[in-house]
């Protein structure tokens, strides 16, 4: 290996949340599978250092519950609903986690904490 050799990324099996329906889907469906709801801005690097440290460490979370990008620059919008329908605060960059259409985690920055959410969830 190179100075500049790098392991390859790996994909994050993200679904990209685009539209309100699929936000209120997403709440319906926490019944069955929790869902959880990553908040990012793209422009912030704190922002940028809490998303790579996450997917870093959740890597089985989507075995246990569904995952949610939300680009808050491109769907600020969206952002709004889910703090109207989740009763949580916006901030960025936030995770919320629902299970049975209830908020049962959320953290921003530094705070975010894939295992702690991985062990509350299973």
């Amino acid at each position: 290996m190179g100075l500049f050799s790098s392991r390859p990324k790996t994909v994050f099996p993200w679904t990209q949340l685009t539209s309100e329906e699929q936000l209120i889907t997403a709440f319906e469906e926490s019944n069955d599978k929790p869902a959880l709801f990553f908040k990012h801005s793209t422009r912030c690097s704190i922002s940028s250092m809490a998303l790579s440290r996450f997917e870093q460490n959740a890597e089985s979370l989507s075995e246990i519950c569904d995952l949610y990008f939300l680009d808050l620059l491109e769907f600020r919008q969206l952002s709004n609903k889910l703090e109207e329908i989740s009763n949580v605060m916006h901030q960025s960059p936030q995770v919320i986690v629902v299970k049975n259409k209830e908020v049962i985690y959320t953290e921003t920055h530094s705070s975010i904490d894939a295992k702690e959410i991985e062990r509350q969830l299973r």
